[in-house]
């Protein structure tokens, strides 16, 4: 049924039709009769979703393209230069600026594209060395995570009283590959090892602690040695939007649904904001809803009293800065 899709697509006359198997045994037809992602998506969500969950956008199959930290702790977005990518991550920190979470930015492009939300921001580096020395407060906070853990007899913070529980951290980092690449210096060496050591140490430990990872790159692959390789492994939740080269679809999707990267591939430069998606095998077409440069400010602004303190992150870092 799945190889005459196609001819049901041309038979029944609709845009679409998809068909998967949610459940052995069950088979599940989609006829999708107009294109939901023909063009580009406004406006925010009438409902403020639950914590830890953000809707960014809508799906091919015409449902709410929702991001959950609580069932995929962490993710990891590709995409070519103005294919939407930064536009996603702006929509994301929107949808969860309303929250009780920590919001914590790695932007070593200068702080370009974070920086509007800095009000917002629990903390903010804009180089490799600050990455460096913010990773390692994380690192601390998650010791400290534990051990609180390990003194109530929880697997998890979810499992502590709500007294008592830390609050979520969501990690955002834009350009990830700014934190590996190297000009051959002994310091760039020695930031870059650390940077990766520890992206990755969170990585396999912060679903149970609350402190998740959102990794963004044009291109993430072997070429950043192979702490980039590693951490891919734990980031769970793939999007991919429009990539120059086969390659590149091939980091974000291959490994957990070689289906995808086909798709991906046909996304054209003039469909930004649309991506793939694939979690746990299962992939979608989506697209994000439009978030302006000014609509963040104002975002970072109307709930810069939400933003917790986390004091192992030092003054130079805290509040990212914000003026």
């Amino acid at each position: 049924m799945l190889a005459a899709a196609e001819a049901f697509t041309h038979a029944w006359r609709v845009h679409s039709v998809r068909v998967t198997s949610p459940v052995r045994g069950r088979v599940l037809v989609i006829a999708t009769a107009r294109d939901p992602l023909g063009k580009p998506l406004g406006g925010t969500p009438a409902h403020r979703p639950r914590l830890l969950t953000a809707m960014v956008g809508r799906t091919g199959d015409g449902t709410d393209w929702v991001i959950n930290f609580r069932r995929v702790p962490h993710w990891l977005v590709v995409g070519a230069t103005r294919s939407g990518k930064s536009n996603w991550l702006a929509t994301l920190v929107r949808e969860l600026a309303p929250q009780h979470i920590a919001l914590v930015g790695i932007d070593c492009k200068g702080g370009l594209e974070l920086s509007l939300f800095g009000k917002r921001l629990s903390a903010l580096a804009t180089n490799r060395s600050d990455a460096a020395r913010l990773l390692s407060a994380l690192l601390h906070e998650a010791a400290e995570r534990m051990r609180q853990c390990r003194a109530d007899g929880a697997r998890s913070i979810w499992d502590l009283d709500d007294a008592v529980r830390p609050v979520p951290i969501v990690v955002l980092v834009d350009e990830v590959a700014e934190l590996y690449l190297i000009d051959g210096t002994r310091d760039a060496k020695h930031e870059a090892a650390e940077c990766s050591a520890a992206l990755l140490r969170l990585g396999q430990l912060g679903a149970a602690l609350g402190i998740h990872l959102v990794i963004s790159a044009q291109r993430f692959g072997s070429e950043l040695g192979p702490g980039a390789t590693a951490l891919r492994a734990q980031l769970g939740g793939r999007i991919c939007h429009c990539v120059h080269d086969k390659s590149s679809a091939e980091m974000a999707l291959g490994d957990l649904s070689p289906d995808a990267v086909a798709a991906a591939q046909m996304i054209t430069e003039g469909e930004r904001g649309v991506a793939v998606t694939a979690v746990g095998g299962r992939w979608v077409r989506a697209r994000s809803v439009i978030t302006t440069p000014r609509e963040a400010r104002e975002c970072a602004r109307e709930h810069a009293h939400r933003t917790p303190p986390l004091p192992l992150m030092g003054p130079s870092l805290t509040n990212g800065g914000a003026g």
